[in-house]
């Protein structure tokens, strides 16, 4: 009986610094402050109501924004289009910016080939917060591409330049398909492949372990992007693949009669977690 427990579960780093962030900014609060996030900091439930529970208060609308008398507003890891920067500098509230530098970054770059004339194509989940981020940098002229249909039904001008740009999360394999559909509609295309090397590698690795294992669970919150495509490249390794958010959602007797499970988890998942879940599960073998 064995347990493979992947190394590149959990926190990654800009998760991690978005999470320090918040608790710092708590342990700095003067008496009668106020912390808000904008959206939950990270996706996962588990952390959110911790920091709630220390008070924390979470803002989750441009009309909970406007309503703001003073305060600090952290900026969630996953970015926020620039009008929410705009509003809050209106208000002469706090900011504190604990967006991802590597989706920072993307936001630097749509913004810069939008100046240079270029279409900005973003592949990812029109959905997502992060993308939202994005496409807010990004000018008018600007699409999300989420799956094949999206691509193959892409036009613009012929005569018009384009960048294409991924959300970090994205499914590497997918994002290369993607690119190749619109390269060969004959545009100039300029491709920067901005998914984040540890969403890459995590991916990767999740893969090669659901290969080998006769089950696999993966971690993270409902609403994360990057657990919900490691699920979609583990159930396509392995049939016996689990998605759950804490070890309360995992039915042990299914894991019974394996010889092998995996566990990986996604970027938002505290070590704690992925620990219970990996104890309860060595404890049945």
């Amino acid at each position: 009986m064995k347990v493979i427990k992947a190394k590149t579960a959990g926190f990654c780093f800009g998760v991690k610094r978005a999470v320090d962030t918040v608790y710092e900014q708590l342990d700095k609060k003067k008496d009668g402050e106020r912390i808000y996030t904008y959206g939950p900091i990270i996706h996962n439930e588990e952390v959110i109501k911790d920091m709630e529970a220390k008070g924390v208060e979470v803002l989750r609308s441009e009309e909970e924004l406007e309503k703001l008398q003073g305060g600090t507003v952290i900026i969630r890891s996953h970015g926020v289009e620039k009008r929410i920067y705009d509003i809050l500098d209106e208000k002469h509230v706090k900011i504190v910016d604990a967006t991802c530098p590597f989706v920072k970054k993307i936001h630097n770059i749509v913004q810069e080939q939008n100046r240079e004339g270029r279409y900005i194509v973003i592949i990812g989940n029109p959905e997502h917060p992060e993308v939202r981020g994005i496409k807010g940098w990004a000018g008018e002229e600007a699409c999300v591409i989420q799956d094949r249909a999206d691509a193959e039904k892409f036009s613009v001008d012929a005569n018009k330049k384009i960048c294409i740009v991924s959300q970090t999360t994205f499914n590497y394999n997918k994002f290369k398909d993607l690119v190749e559909i619109i390269s060969e509609k004959s545009y100039d295309v300029s491709v920067l492949n901005t998914i984040c090397n540890a969403t890459k590698e995590r991916q990767t690795e999740a893969q090669s372990i659901a290969e080998t294992v006769d089950a696999m669970i993966v971690i993270g919150d409902k609403h994360s992007s990057n657990t919900q495509k490691l699920f979609e490249i583990c159930h396509g390794a392995c049939n016996n693949t689990y998605y759950i958010q804490t070890l309360d959602d995992l039915d042990l007797n299914q894991l019974g009669s394996v010889e092998t499970v995996g566990i990986t988890a996604g970027a938002s998942t505290p070590n704690n977690i992925i620990e219970e879940v990996q104890n309860n599960v060595r404890i049945i073998f």
